[in-house]
């Protein structure tokens, strides 16, 4: 329903509000029931004079009636609505539904962006303990020395007499065992709450070198002029890296370099308002490889796309290099992604353009383009196998009728809902696990 078509909704809303009968409310702004109630069902529309009088008589301003509910509210709440089944009748009723009831639809939203939190929450702990190796060695010494403490408990509970240069021996493990544990605890308790510092979130050299190009949102002005420097830019971008994030970074910038002097800024403007986010139009542009166009969308600054894209990199085992996740298309690290991705289905099928439309469930089945391809990572040579590296390029789709197959993903097995698909490789925390057999 048009925006402007609305006003009688919130006229009729603030009227409830206020306590007033549309009699009493008619009569204040010197109409007659009749009509109010025709204004109030959106059958008349409503301006000028009149809708200044119905204001005053209300206590609010003018505006408040005539304006919509706020975008962000309403682009929460088609959010929380594409995560389900909802007819599309309903669907498109529902800036009606928030400028008629905006109490309830504010607690809607507010219970849609918590429950956006805990699902970033349950993912950025699942990757963490997935591949911090000292809060795993942490959590391993912590269960052994309780499996320990349980072990010498459970033979002094024992009925029976235990001698007593035994039971001497029992209590001295459990004491030091509860010293050990009470020791271990403190450290990981320690190490947890150093977790939201810049130090401690780069524990891998993958993570720092995802940190400087989470720092400048992925596009290096150094490096997009005729004289830049790749060796300037890491001794300006490298600073506090460790020497084999340095190394990558040294990789990622000659490969940002070449892209860029192939396919300059300004063209890739005038490219990006004809064809938008379309890598096969760059590549056939810029005549370059299809792999090339990807690395360079990811690249370019937010305002010359129509919505910002994602990118993410992988070697042949399936381990990323590099990822540019988007808010509603997170990307795990080390590969441990979806198997369904397209990413990976070109790594079987190297040199074809594999495209995918997905709706990942951790973000309210928000829908994304996926365009993949694997090409060689350098000439082949003979009697040499060639290696493979496969980059996927993630870009927004609108929610709307389509005859395409949508691709049902996850994020990552251990946070999948998708309790039957065929590619899970371990349980999900997010759906009950089947009962245990004795």
């Amino acid at each position: 329903m048009p925006r402007d078509t609305l006003t009688g909704s919130r006229i009729r809303e603030r009227r409830v509000m206020a306590g007033l009968k549309q009699a009493e409310l008619a009569k204040r702004a010197d109409i007659s029931p009749s009509y109010l109630n025709l204004i109030e069902h959106n059958r008349r529309r409503i301006g000028g004079k009149l809708l200044v009088d119905i204001a005053h008589a209300l206590g609010v301003e003018p505006a408040s009636l005539t304006e919509g509910a706020e975008t962000a509210l309403l682009a929460t709440l088609r959010e929380a609505a594409s995560g389900s089944d909802m007819a599309e009748a309903e669907f498109v009723r529902i800036e009606e539904f928030a400028g008629r009831f905006p109490g309830w639809a504010a607690l809607l939203a507010d219970s849609q962006r918590k429950v956006e939190t805990l699902q970033r929450s349950v993912e950025a702990l699942t990757d963490r303990l997935t591949h911090d190796p000292h809060l795993a060695a942490s959590l391993h010494e912590m269960l052994s020395t309780v499996t320990a403490i349980r072990s010498a408990a459970s033979i002094l509970a024992e009925p029976g007499d235990i001698e007593p240069e035994w039971q001497r021996r029992f209590n001295r493990n459990i004491y030091e065992d509860s010293a050990r544990l009470a020791d271990t605890s403190r450290s990981l308790a320690q190490y947890l709450e150093e977790a939201d510092s810049e130090a401690s979130e780069t524990n891998a050299p993958q993570d720092e070198l995802d940190a400087v190009f989470q720092k400048y949102g992925f596009h290096l002005p150094a490096l997009e002029t005729p004289s830049a420097s790749v060796e300037a830019a890491v001794d300006d971008l490298g600073q506090g890296l460790s020497q084999a994030a340095r190394w990558l970074l040294v990789r990622v910038l000659r490969r940002y370099r070449s892209d860029a002097e192939r396919m300059p800024l300004a063209d890739c403007a005038d490219t990006t308002a004809l064809s938008g986010s379309d890598p096969f139009a760059f590549a056939a542009r810029f005549g370059c490889d299809l792999a090339s166009a990807m690395r360079r969308l990811a690249h370019l600054p937010d305002d010359l796309l129509p919505d910002p894209v994602g990118l993410a990199i992988c070697d042949g085992s399936g381990v990323t290099t590099f990822r540019k996740p988007l808010a509603e298309f997170p990307l795990p690290r080390l590969g441990a992604g979806c198997a369904l991705w397209p990413l990976y289905r070109a790594l079987a099928r190297p040199m074809m353009a594999h495209l995918e439309v997905m709706e990942q469930s951790a973000r309210a089945a928000a829908r994304h383009r996926g365009i993949a391809i694997a090409q060689p990572t350098a000439p082949a040579r003979p009697g040499q196998d060639v290696l493979f590296e496969s980059h996927m390029l993630i870009v927004p789709e609108p929610k709307r009728e389509t005859s395409e197959d949508i691709l049902q993903v996850g994020l990552t097995c251990r946070i999948c809902p998708h309790a039957d698909c065929a590619a899970r490789r371990e349980p999900s925390i997010m759906v009950a696990s089947a009962p245990r057999r004795l």
